[in-house]
């Protein structure tokens, strides 16, 4: 091989691995509530629709089961959690441009984008399948995410917006660097879905990865659901009835459910939605020794500089006090503080290196913090790691 001739193609991936990487530093900061084991907002998508009829069978439209899904599931949330906010991209049969579906839920903040499609493939293809962002392993994935974004050439433009749109394998890399903060609860819930499809006795064809436009663009766990063939027709018979979408709908309802009380393990026994809050600004309390163990540590005995950024792994919060010598932080040197009426520990103490908090993040996710997450503190004020990250800079 000619080094010299792919040396500057090497060095740019290399660039743009490393912005990419710095970027979900940044995004860090956004996942702060969901690693808290909030979910305040979902977002449903009901794929297709309108001049769009996604794939059909004899009988079905993709658009019309999609939808009917799609209501069935919202309503199961909002009757169960009333205070999540359930959004639709559509509620009826429009036609909604893919950019927007995941603009939409961008600027409603929501912490997970569901979208529900049905497959299409030869009359012997069953089974379904939930995708998150990523590279396609096999033709199938990549036929399977060419299909639904093929929908832009039904947009006005006839998808010229997304004609410098760059979805090649070292582009997906990068885009799922940047977002990788959300990947492992993607593929949480993923994984939640089809187990619970399975209970229904459908073909659990897995978790999958491909280059779906709508997913690219969201900014919160995304994943897309293929809720079955409808060029199956046993599938499509299954698929085209209401007792049966009612079915789908309560196995992506229990998902969720499963979902939601994974994230709320850090929450303890109150549910957040019903504590009220009682402080703006958190307080934080300094040990009276530091773990030697952790990288970046000041030395026992000097207080922390309240003019340096210090960051920090957060590994639980609950509504009550809990004691520092609880035997779930055996180990470690636990720092507590008050925020929006609840108690929230952290661990570490790391001065101006975010690099070596999020390295002490893994570990504490290995031994079993399955939540952890990096935060920052400028003296006692808890700030977002964007102004950190900045700030560690100067």
């Amino acid at each position: 091989m000619d080094i010299g001739k792919n040396s500057s193609k090497y060095s740019i991936h290399a660039i743009l691995i490393l912005f990419a990487t710095f970027y979900a530093f940044l995004t860090a900061a956004q996942t702060d509530e969901l690693s808290s084991g909030v979910i305040k907002t979902v977002c449903i998508d009901a794929g297709h629709g309108g001049k769009d009829p996604g794939c059909h069978g004899s009988m079905s439209n993709e658009k019309d089961v999609c939808l009917s899904m799609a209501l069935l599931l919202g309503k199961k949330i909002k009757e169960q959690y009333p205070k999540i906010n359930v959004i639709y991209t559509r509620d009826k049969d429009v036609f909604v441009e893919l950019e927007q579906r995941a603009k939409f839920a961008n600027q409603n903040n929501a912490d997970l984008f569901i979208c529900i499609h049905a497959n299409a493939a030869g009359p012997a293809a069953y089974g379904v399948e939930t995708y998150v962002l990523g590279l396609h392993k096999t033709d199938a994935q990549k036929q399977t995410a060419d299909r639904e974004n093929a929908a832009i050439y039904l947009e006005d433009d006839k998808g010229e917006k997304y004609k410098d749109f760059d979805m090649s394998p070292d582009a997906l890399i990068i885009r799922q660097l940047q977002l990788s903060v959300f990947l492992d609860h993607s593929i949480s819930y993923a994984s939640k879905v089809q187990k619970e499809f399975k209970t229904l006795g459908r073909y659990d064809r897995g978790v999958k990865q491909a280059g779906f436009l709508v997913l690219y663009k969201t900014t919160m766990p995304s994943v897309l659901i293929e809720t079955g063939f409808l060029t199956n027709p046993e599938e499509e018979k299954f698929l085209a009835t209401k007792e049966s979408q009612e079915k789908m709908a309560q196995a992506m309802f229990a998902a969720f459910v499963k979902y939601k009380t994974e994230l709320e393990a850090t929450i303890g026994p109150k549910d957040k939605e019903e504590i009220t809050p009682e402080k703006k600004n958190p307080e934080v309390k300094t040990p009276d020794k530091k773990d030697p163990e952790v990288k970046g540590n000041e030395k026992e005995g000097n207080s922390v500089d309240p003019t340096k950024v210090i960051y920090r792994v957060q590994v639980r919060t609950s509504g009550t006090k809990l004691s520092l010598s609880d035997k779930e932080f055996e180990g470690l040197e636990i720092y507590e503080y008050q925020q929006d009426g609840l108690y929230k520990y952290a661990a570490g103490v790391f001065v101006s290196d975010f690099t070596a908090a999020n390295n002490y993040k893994n570990q504490l996710r290995n031994s079993g913090f399955q939540h952890a997450f990096v935060i920052a503190f400028l003296g006692n004020e808890r700030i977002s790691l964007e102004k950190a990250i900045k700030l560690a800079e100067k």
